[in-house]
């Protein structure tokens, strides 16, 4: 808004609650199976170039009702049974129902692989036992987040960043996952400044983009450009922050598949500065800047000044999913026939994931794609499984621009998959023959989560009233 009159205010969307901040080192073992790039000739990590970390937000908002986000740092869920697992574990070990959890992998793909069924390869035998230690850091993170929580504030802003690039380059007439220069790139960091008594106790990042800089070069473990990212605001903030990644399936850094770890820090520094520029243009913690009056001087004067003022408290959360439909999907043999020209480790590498991709999501001639969301005061958090273009996250805040809205990819699960654009399929791209959904599946997905965004942000009156748009319907396991 602008400002006309004295006592204006520059509004800061805020979330009111009850919040607690715990970590826990997650940084995989060394000799643990570390390969998710094709053209790797070792299969076993080395060592870790930064640590790995799980840090749990807990949020007890207007309803009383405990929700618990976790930041990990992670590759991807390449089973259903693995995130189930993880998930399942640290649900009943807080006692949480599914609604009140968000598990979102940071998706750095120079981590640990996370999948039990590897067991027999190398460094296989140390999974069963990391996942195990993933939810028993998730258990032991979460429950401190939840008996330290204090009244505090989140303080919703934005900033820009330049990290993320369009990977859908087409060369020669075939296309390629590569920077593409004529392509354009969502920019928007979504940033949460969380206070307790004034004071900074943690930040919350949100940002699309690949963590794909370190690839097959590179043997030891690491978070990717996250881990500078976050090394920089801490140090700068003195409190923890989380890194959600966001709707990035066409989106990574210019500069990629490379085993320099310079590169990564420094586009973590990119990422980290813009984080501290949006922090640094934000009044001080619970306070809005307000026209106070009018000073004469060689000209008239505006006089801005802090106050204190409040946040939202409303809170509500749902669990939905939406039908998505197939394409009409070829057998693993016929995928094996079509590759088999192709080196046989990367050949491998992809039957893998398609066999992965199928089990325990597709059972049927469309798929339920689940999706969270949740409202903490002036803001709302949406999550989902799979691994959605940007488009996802710029139709939401296109459609609710007042609304500082989180959008979480690889959070929670099932449905590890790609939902590409349209053009995407046309063109052939990897992300659009890769996943088993068909062309249009992205576009139901967002209509779907705006259904349900706009469903969250109706006055609690409202919404046991008939509307215009359907209701988004429930799946099991919401409450």
């Amino acid at each position: 808004m602008s400002p006309t009159t004295i006592g204006d205010r520059i509004r800061v969307p805020r979330t009111a609650a009850r919040m607690g901040v715990a970590r826990r080192d997650i940084t995989p073992p060394i000799g643990i199976r570390a390969k998710n790039w094709g053209p790797a000739d070792w299969e076993r990590s080395e060592g870790a170039h930064r640590p790995f970390e799980l840090t749990a937000l807990a949020l007890i908002a207007g309803d009383d009702l405990p929700r618990v986000l976790l930041a990990v740092d992670g590759t991807w869920w390449r089973r259903v049974a693995d995130e189930q697992g993880v998930r399942g574990a640290i649900l009943d070990g807080l006692g949480l129902d599914p609604d009140q959890l968000m598990l979102s992998l940071s998706h750095t793909h120079a981590g640990a692989v996370l999948c039990a069924a590897d067991v027999q390869l190398p460094g296989g035998e140390l999974i069963p036992g990391y996942l195990e230690a993933l939810a028993a850091a998730g258990i032991a993170a979460g429950r401190e987040a939840l008996d330290t929580a204090r009244p505090g504030l989140i303080e919703w802003t934005t900033g820009r960043c330049a990290l993320a690039a369009d990977r859908e380059l087409d060369l020669d007439g075939r296309a390629l996952v590569g920077f593409s220069p004529s392509g354009t790139a969502d920019d928007t960091v979504t940033i949460g400044r969380i206070s307790v008594d004034g004071a900074v106790h943690a930040t919350l990042v949100n940002y699309a983009c690949h963590p794909t800089t370190l690839a097959w070069q590179h043997r030891e473990v690491s978070p990717d450009y996250v881990g500078a990212m976050r090394e920089l605001v801490e140090a700068a903030t003195d409190a923890p922050c989380l890194f959600l990644q966001g709707a990035s399936g066409e989106l990574a850094p210019r500069e990629q598949y490379t085993g320099d770890v310079s590169v990564a820090d420094r586009h973590g520094r990119s990422l980290g500065h813009a984080v501290l520029a949006a922090l640094d243009a934000l009044p001080s913690p619970g306070e809005e800047l307000t026209l106070e009056g009018v000073v004469e001087s060689g000209a008239p004067l505006a006089i801005w000044a802090g106050q204190a003022a409040d946040g939202g408290t409303e809170a509500t959360a749902s669990l939905t999913g939406v039908e998505l439909p197939l394409r009409d999907l070829p057998t693993l043999d016929e995928l094996a026939e079509e590759w088999q020209d192709i080196d046989p480790r990367s050949r491998e590498e992809r039957l893998g994931r398609a066999r992965n991709l199928r089990d325990g999501y597709i059972d049927g001639p469309t798929v339920r794609h689940p999706l969270w969301a949740w409202r903490l005061g002036d803001a709302v958090i949406v999550g989902h499984p799979g691994e959605a273009y940007s488009r996802l996250q710029t139709a939401l805040r296109a459609r609710f621009p007042e609304t500082p809205i989180v959008v979480m990819n690889l959070t929670n699960g099932p449905g590890f998959v790609y939902l590409p654009t349209r053009d995407a399929y046309d063109r052939g791209a990897y992300q659009a023959w890769q996943t088993p959904l068909a062309p249009g599946a992205l576009e139901l997905l967002i209509e779907h989560a705006i259904r349900v965004v706009a469903a969250l942000l109706r006055p609690l009156s409202e919404r046991s009233e008939t509307t215009g748009a359907p209701e988004p319907t429930p799946i099991q396991g919401e409450q």
